[in-house]
């Protein structure tokens, strides 16, 4: 038979099975998937201005500071993930931007951080906003409970098993920005406790080394392997966790020197976030669960509520109204979430 291949031909496709068999295989997981959308800290930060208020690339860009071509980016990319909507304004050709049932739903995931934010990072000084729950009418500190017993939960009583969706897939294709700045660039607009948080966990990296963690994953060599990531990259985000107080580093053998890591108390809470991005990719992004969790406490599976610690409800994101503990520096936006069919 005939060869109906060049050789040029033949050597492109040996370079395109090379590339496909290097491109790593990760464990499917809904926080990864989730990750892909809030694909870093400004992404976040953008849902936290349009949760505050803010419709317009003006009015959020003010609050920011950041580069307009980077807000455009985000913005087309919670566009895109259905996350935000787009309506034209009246008499105008720009635009405003509000949330769809997704974005809501994503309010969870934020009120997660703002408790460790809250808890772990505020100082000796009050937190930035004040929660007051509507349908109770009193402060909230919103906590993460379980669905089956409705008691807190702890990272240590966690236990989980592979789900219908468990399996694994090549790498999430992401691209390739640098890390983010520190807290003081998300708090140039106003002080925050998830800005705080995102001063921690800045990039998907951070947030998938924590997420491996909280698997029980402790060696350099492991978290390599199931991440897929490079070694400077690792090198760098376990020793800001380290400087962090979310890992500490213990030292397992003498000769040759070898080390593993383990979460900090502060480091466990940070689980709360993770589950309720697990729940929210879960729900939204079209795939079986790869995971199940199940409470130790009570013995039965799972899912994580958010719930105010008054009155033990679930948190509607609809209900919720806040209070800023500190001075405005620019025009704050009222004291109420933008609902869905607010016109």
């Amino acid at each position: 038979m005939a060869r109906t291949s060049s050789k040029g031909s033949a050597s492109r496709a040996l370079r395109q099975s090379t590339k496909t068999v290097e491109r790593p295989m990760v464990r499917n997981c809904s926080v990864d998937r989730t990750l892909a959308i809030l694909s870093d800290a400004w992404s976040f930060l953008v849902l936290r201005e349009v949760y505050l208020g803010a419709r317009r690339f003006d009015q959020v860009q003010a609050v920011l500071q950041m580069p307009r071509s980077t807000l455009s980016d985000r913005l087309a990319q919670l566009l895109k993930a259905k996350v935000l909507s787009r309506a034209p304004l009246a008499d105008s050709a720009r635009f405003e931007y509000r949330l769809t049932e997704r974005g809501f739903d994503l309010y969870l995931v934020m009120l997660a951080m703002l408790r460790f934010g809250d808890d772990w990072l505020a100082g000796d000084k009050p937190p930035p906003l004040r929660l007051v729950h509507a349908s109770c009418g009193h402060e909230c500190h919103p906590e993460t409970i379980c669905s089956a017993c409705h008691e807190p939960i702890d990272a240590l009583r966690v236990a989980y098993r592979d789900g219908p969706g468990a399996g694994v897939s090549l790498v999430t294709a992401m691209p390739q920005r640098r890390r983010t700045g520190g807290v003081e660039t998300f708090e140039r607009g106003r002080p925050s406790s998830v800005s705080r948080t995102l001063g921690i966990l800045a990039d998907r990296w951070t947030f998938l080394v924590v997420r491996e963690m909280c698997f029980g994953v402790r060696r350099f060599d492991v978290l390599q392997q199931r991440l897929g990531i490079a070694t400077n990259i690792l090198t760098d985000r376990l020793g800001r966790l380290v400087s962090q107080n979310i890992l500490k580093r213990i030292k397992y053998l003498d000769v040759p020197e070898r080390f593993e890591y383990k979460l900090t108390t502060t480091g466990r809470d940070l689980y709360l976030p993770l589950i309720q991005m697990l729940r929210w990719g879960d729900q939204w992004l079209g795939y079986e669960k790869p995971l199940i969790l199940k409470h130790l406490d009570c013995g039965k599976d799972f899912e994580p509520i958010v719930a105010c610690d008054h009155c033990r409800q679930a948190l509607n994101p609809r209900d919720m109204r806040y209070y800023l503990n500190y001075k405005k520096r620019r025009d704050d936006h009222p004291p109420a979430l933008i609902s869905l069919d607010d016109t």
